[in-house]
């Protein structure tokens, strides 16, 4: 039987591991063939090691193991050029672009708004907002050129729908990214391209479990582990967890990729345990 993305493809940023390779997966299992790029590179002010290479090429194994496609390269969301390329060449090799997953974020390192240097504030929003835009702008042309509509999906968080403390420069980036996905919607409706944002609460992967997180959500404690931030974090949550699963959010990258949502866009679905209504 086919998939519910047969004969599609499918463009996902940030696509080494976590969130994005969990994409990269779902949607290959619905029979989607693959565009990933990440930069599989240390960020300095992130807290916790990089994708990296080999990464990527794990999930291009993982990718091939379900018999489809996919053409993965290193690139930065922060240089334009890079973002081009990529996708141009994927675009190449492929045939077609459908789908858009603009995923790349970082968590970057928690401070009060008057502290955080400003090359870190600059480098947050270059990458959790503005690369997001160009990862748009560089792959919605060959959407358009396909002439049969598309689906956009911007990664936010739960931090684009309501305030944390000490977290400001990612806030805002996130924020923005539903002001972008609006905005998009109504430039793109009229071509049948539909853009949506996925808003996640904690998520299970490498950006979240990590000493930076951990004192970022328990500051009460010197040393705190994993099970200390399962605590803190389940509080934010209304179902009774602590964090969901990449599949989770990839699930709902699904619905929006496929025709299933085919009359749904300008929407901001949280996939939270309900934090969001908490």
């Amino acid at each position: 039987m086919a998939g519910r993305l047969e004969g599609k493809v499918a463009f996902i940023t940030g696509a080494a591991r976590g969130q994005g390779r969990s994409h990269a997966l779902r949607l290959a299992q619905e029979g989607a063939d693959i565009i990933a790029i990440d930069i599989c590179e240390r960020i300095p002010e992130n807290t916790y090691d990089p994708a990296t290479e080999e990464d990527l090429a794990e999930t291009v194994r993982q990718v091939e193991a379900l018999d489809r496609r996919i053409v993965a390269s290193k690139a930065d969301v922060r240089d334009f050029d890079q973002v081009k390329g990529a996708v141009d060449d994927g675009v190449a090799q492929l045939g077609r672009l459908d789908v858009i997953s603009a995923n790349a974020g970082i968590a970057g390192r928690p401070n009060r708004s008057e502290d955080i240097p400003d090359d870190e504030w600059r480098n947050m929003i270059d990458i959790n907002l503005s690369g997001v835009w160009r990862t748009v702008k560089a792959a919605v042309p060959h959407i358009r050129a396909g002439g049969n509509g598309g689906s956009i999906i911007l990664t936010s968080s739960d931090a684009g729908l309501f305030p944390y403390e000490n977290i400001s420069h990612y806030v805002s980036a996130k924020h923005g990214v539903v002001g972008l996905m609006r905005t998009l919607a109504l430039e793109l409706a009229p071509e049948f391209i539909r853009v949506n944002s996925v808003h996640p609460t904690t998520v299970d992967t490498p950006m979240v479990q990590n000493e930076g997180i951990y004192r970022l959500f328990r500051p009460d404690l010197s040393d705190p582990t994993k099970d200390d931030f399962a605590a803190a974090a389940t509080t934010m949550n209304a179902l009774p967890i602590p964090w969901v699963e990449a599949l989770d959010i990839s699930n709902a990258v699904l619905f929006f990729a496929s025709d299933e949502s085919r009359y749904v866009t300008g929407v901001p679905l949280a996939v939270d345990a309900g934090a969001a209504v908490k």
